[in-house]
């Protein structure tokens, strides 16, 4: 049986790239290239790289990066995409879960919500971490970001959601967060390439701060920042607050 998030990117391409938040891809990958003090010479690899956006456009400003994704039909639309504007990106079919690098990145992206946080188990998710830690060379860094478990401590998530919809977009309704798990628990509702409407029962991990550092710790990261993600306008000056809805995450190794 396929789980929600195998479904929700089946046929969905050309829409998941009229959401809202993939509209933030130039200042995000303004921020990595300072990350990477633009140094041209590093090997990204982009984790649940979804419809390429990301790999993209680091691969326009010069930059080798490899993608991978578990939807075919995402990486369907990544390579349509690249194709048109003549780029050679090595997109691949990959469930990051299950271990595919080793020690051969300098740099290693998730963002979005790339994988991480969407899994059904906590030990799932810490597998897609311990994966994106070894595909890193021993001074590697990670970015990625994930979802501020302060935040549902202070807000409704339902009624952020409900305030961030967009006309022909997910929608999302009777959301349900559980204190014990951090899990957001919702029905999504969305409309795919074909016209088709699907009706989705979801759930996401929020993480604190705390968890995150820890996890990473225990994966030899020596660095680890952890700030408030912005859409489209990532900074290292913005500190973690609860009205936060996503965190993002720099480790180094």
């Amino acid at each position: 049986m396929k789980q929600w998030y195998e479904e929700l990117f089946e046929n969905f391409a050309q829409t998941y790239d009229a959401e809202e938040f993939t509209k933030g891809t130039i200042g995000e990958c303004d921020f990595i290239e300072k990350e990477s003090n633009h140094d041209k010479a590093i090997k990204i690899l982009d984790i649940g790289c979804g419809t390429g956006r990301h790999s993209i456009e680091l691969s326009k400003r010069g930059y080798s990066v490899i993608g991978i994704d578990l939807s075919e039909s995402q990486l369907e639309h990544a390579k349509e995409k690249a194709s048109t504007q003549s780029l050679k990106i090595d997109f691949q079919k990959h469930d990051a879960r299950n271990p595919h690098f080793s020690n051969e990145f300098d740099l290693a992206i998730m963002l979005c919500e790339g994988g991480f946080s969407l899994m059904e188990t906590d030990e799932m998710n810490f597998l897609i971490l311990k994966n994106a830690a070894n595909a890193l060379k021993s001074n590697g860094k990670l970015i990625f970001t994930t979802l501020n478990g302060l935040f549902p401590l202070f807000h409704s998530v339902k009624d952020f959601l409900a305030a961030e919809k967009k006309d022909g977009v997910a929608a999302y309704k009777d959301n349900t967060f559980n204190l014990m798990t951090f899990r957001d628990h919702n029905i999504t509702e969305i409309i795919d390439d074909s016209g088709n409407k699907k009706s989705l029962k979801c759930n996401e991990r929020f993480y604190v701060p705390s968890e995150i550092t820890w996890l990473l710790k225990s994966l030899n990261f020596k660095t680890i920042d952890i700030l408030g993600a912005k859409l489209g306008a990532f900074s290292r000056n913005d500190k973690l607050t609860t009205d936060d809805f996503e965190m993002l995450v720099v480790a180094e190794k």
